[in-house]
């Protein structure tokens, strides 16, 4: 028996004040967290499940309300009890980015465009949140991040140990991406703005979802993440197009567009080396294997930067090689750009 859900539905008993409603899986994601959609008469809500001895939910409360008071559109929070680690939310959809973009063909071009035009703008509100009210995404933490790699993706998944050679390279790499991270302006960071935590909704597009773990860092930070997305790839000119987009809606900046795309590849590479230790941690130690279906395009995107910047010369020599086996650990790549976007 599922206690957890038995219990959700007892709680959904007394806040809706009616056991006239159904409930069924809406989704989950990367952490212990689970989301079912609750339908109400003609109403939808979505109760999220959290178990309070593995995740805090008081940071979703706090971070939701943060978010809107910068108009950025998170689901409105009807009732909550974080002793059991239950939250009633707004319901908003089941279309992400993701699955929009899948069925581009059945819209055009300009649709992509439409889509990250509205994500830039949320992003840009979401940047302007008060850094003294988040917790600093600290040279530690993305030091701890970035150990992910060699524990998961080299160790557990490779079963490789780095020479003495290698870890002389990957203190040397850590420090300088790390530097590079703390160099920039820090802003507000979601961590995960993608296109599976992006909604496509009717007003104030978009709907913005898992943002509890915000932290304030590197203002490149989520921009890699959106336009360099581990589950769909588009073209470098057109990630740069928007890029420039963003960069020229800027109210003020200390930097230029061309240290701005430094920025971006080299904490794009931060992340996305930290991306292969959790896609492979997800499937070793949390049996979510389809993760490991993306670790080709994140791969990809790790040997691209390698080849455009000299100063990961030793990392690529000592490295690139196995970050290559995992373009063949998996032949799924993210079918999501068809033909006629590849060209533009």
């Amino acid at each position: 028996m599922d206690t957890r859900l038995e219990s959700l539905k007892t709680w959904l008993n007394e806040t809706l004040n009616t056991s006239n409603f159904s409930i069924e899986r809406a989704s989950e994601d990367a952490s212990f967290r689970r989301y079912f959609r609750v339908t109400n008469a003609s109403q939808t809500l979505i109760a999220m499940d959290a178990p309070p001895d593995k995740e805090n939910s008081e940071p979703f409360v706090r971070i939701s309300q943060a978010l809107s008071e910068l108009a950025v559109h998170t689901p409105a929070i009807y009732a909550h009890d974080l002793s059991q680690g239950f939250l009633l939310l707004e319901d908003l959809g089941q279309t992400d980015y993701l699955s929009a973009l899948n069925n581009i063909t059945a819209h055009n071009a300009d649709t992509a465009n439409r889509l990250y035009s509205d994500a830039i703008k949320a992003l840009i509100s979401i940047q302007k949140g008060n850094p003294t009210d988040a917790a600093p995404y600290s040279k530690e933490k993305l030091a701890e991040e970035m150990d992910l790699f060699p524990t998961w993706f080299l160790e557990r998944h490779l079963n490789q140990t780095m020479s003495s050679t290698q870890s002389q390279v990957w203190r040397q790499t850590s420090a300088r991406l790390i530097k590079v991270c703390l160099e920039q302006p820090q802003v507000w960071v979601h961590r995960d703005f993608h296109s599976r935590n992006l909604m496509v909704v009717d007003s104030n597009n978009p709907g913005v979802i898992d943002f509890q773990d915000l932290v304030v860092g590197p203002i490149s930070y989520d921009l890699a993440s959106i336009f360099k997305d581990c589950y769909i790839e588009w073209p470098r000119n057109r990630q740069l197009a928007w890029l420039k987009d963003y960069y020229t809606q800027l109210d003020q900046t200390s930097f230029s567009y061309e240290q701005l795309v430094r920025w971006y590849d080299l904490t794009g590479f931060q992340r996305h080396l930290k991306v292969l230790g959790i896609f492979c941690r997800l499937n070793y130690r949390d049996a979510k294997e389809r993760y490991l279906d993306d670790l080709p395009l994140v791969a990809k995107y790790c040997l691209e930067v390698l080849e455009l910047y000299p100063e990961l010369d030793d990392f690529k020599r000592e490295f690139s090689s196995q970050i290559s086996t995992a373009l063949t650990t998996a032949e799924k790549h993210n079918q999501c750009i068809r033909q006629g976007i590849r060209k533009a």
